[in-house]
């Protein structure tokens, strides 16, 4: 339904809008010496709290994930039962896992850091506690750096889950990267270089000219 124009022209959208969204919210927060840097506008926590977090980062990239994810494994049924290579089964099966387990991982990491956004934005804890303020940047540590994994943790499902796909990985790391660069070695380890040195050949030509 969806053309690669109309893709781009949607692209451009988010694009814009994000930048604009970035912009107004990151506007909205203000240093302060015991806290930090914190959202300082009522209506910005608000709208923190009740739509940023739980639906805008939260709830919506899930909804959608999990659609489409549903849609998939319908599909995988529906081609079941049709006349259909073996081969052809079992490649849509493997798709269908690969996208379930992107969308289970997708709601364990993103999940436990936009709750605890949510609590750090109601809750800001002050620096005169050391010991709390402590354990809730440690905290907030954690479960960004799980959220983060959330964008390059793709590579190692697909490479569980599909043997096509860990197929394909051998054959580009064995077979093209590794030869590439063994053939790179070994041809600058056997450079030949030229000989300057032409005080042998003289000394023996002066010899036999002697003799």
């Amino acid at each position: 339904m969806c053309t690669l124009r109309l893709g781009r022209y949607f692209a451009f959208i988010f694009i814009c809008f994000a930048i604009v969204h970035s912009i107004a919210l990151g506007s909205s927060y203000d240093v302060q010496p015991t806290v930090g840097c914190v959202l300082s506008n009522y209506v910005a926590v608000q709208y923190s709290t009740y739509f940023f977090y739980p639906v805008l980062i939260g709830f919506l990239p899930i909804a959608i994930a999990s659609t489409f994810s549903i849609l998939a494994y319908h599909n995988v049924r529906r081609i079941v039962r049709r006349q259909l290579p073996i081969v052809r089964r079992k490649l849509d099966k493997q798709i269908t896992a690969m996208v379930l387990m992107r969308v289970i991982i997708f709601v364990c990491s993103v999940s436990p850091f936009d709750a605890y956004r949510i609590y750090s934005i109601n809750f800001p804890t002050s620096q005169s506690m050391p010991m709390a303020y402590a354990i809730g940047r440690l905290i907030q540590t954690v479960f960004a750096f799980i959220n983060s994994m959330n964008s390059v943790i793709s590579f190692y499902i697909f490479l569980i889950f599909s043997s096509r796909f860990r197929r394909q990985v051998k054959l580009v790391l064995v077979k093209r990267c590794w030869q590439r660069w063994k053939y790179w070695c070994c041809h600058t380890n056997n450079r030949i270089e030229a000989d300057n040195n032409t005080e042998p050949r003289n000394s023996q030509m002066e010899s036999e000219e002697n003799v």
